[in-house]
């Protein structure tokens, strides 16, 4: 299979793709609460063993609460915006923390490591900020023979094989606990075609209609998140959620 075409842009061009793509997304939307999502649940779960959490990149879709969150995001609207309603905020890159080692009890790195140019430095510096013990909620999209132009669109670097993905995920210390599928693209090819002409030729009007009728409605009918132990048979997942563990070293070590 011939690589996606994304995967020959240097790094520099992803970044400044995906800060244009993001920054027109983020400054005509409106801030979704985390309690509207179907990660919710799941959130509330993790949050009582947490003092300290961290979310990475969540524009105006924040899945952690806004109070006791610090946030890191490339995008100055999506930021403003976030601090306005109170929280803690950063210009930054997910390659690039600018935290202490061991920091956070909570990372959420939702729609991330696909985005940047060398995930392997990503998911290095995720797990160096969390503390032994911390748990990591990621999600990623599977299957490179899945790929579309709409992972073009939106600045994608890569799909995953699921062994791939949890190789590396091990390899940085980093084990799977639970798993459930997870993300909003349409599965019709004509609805997406659709829509990818909008953003296309017309994409400060398609902007608009995603923030102000799509979205929500995706928001309203979004399907329960339901996670099993482990990893799920990922064969026709196209985008999954999991929860992971940071290891201590000596567990790491001894993988």
């Amino acid at each position: 299979m011939a690589a996606p075409t994304s995967q020959v842009r240097s790094e520099r061009e992803l970044l400044d793709l995906n800060r244009r793509f993001y920054d027109l997304l983020w400054s005509g939307a409106r801030l979704v609460e985390p309690q509207r999502f179907n990660t919710w649940p799941l959130v509330s779960s993790v949050l009582p063993g947490s003092r300290r959490q961290l979310e990475v990149a969540p524009g105006l879709r924040p899945r952690l609460p806004l109070e006791a969150t610090q946030f890191v995001d490339i995008s100055v609207p999506a930021l403003a915006t976030l601090r306005a309603r109170g929280a803690s905020v950063m210009l930054g890159l997910v390659s690039s923390l600018p935290f202490a080692d061991a920091t956070f009890d909570l990372v959420c790195t939702l729609d991330i490591v696909e985005h940047v140019d060398d995930d392997d430095a990503a998911l290095a510096e995720i797990a160096r900020v969390a503390a032994p013990g911390a748990v990591l909620l990621l999600s990623a999209p599977l299957h490179p023979s899945r790929w579309t132009s709409f992972d073009d669109f939106v600045g994608h670097r890569r799909r995953y094989e699921p062994q791939q993905l949890l190789a590396k995920l091990a390899h940085h210390g980093l084990s799977v606990e639970r798993s459930g599928i997870y993300g909003m693209q349409p599965r019709s090819s004509r609805l997406l075609d659709f829509g990818m002409w909008w953003l296309t030729h017309h994409r400060e009007r398609a902007m608009w209609w995603y923030n102000r009728a799509l979205m929500p409605l995706g928001v309203r009918f979004q399907k329960k998140l339901t996670l099993a132990a482990g990893m799920i048979d990922a064969t026709a997942v196209d985008e999954i959620l999991l929860v992971c563990r940071k290891q201590s070293a000596a567990a790491a070590a001894a993988h």
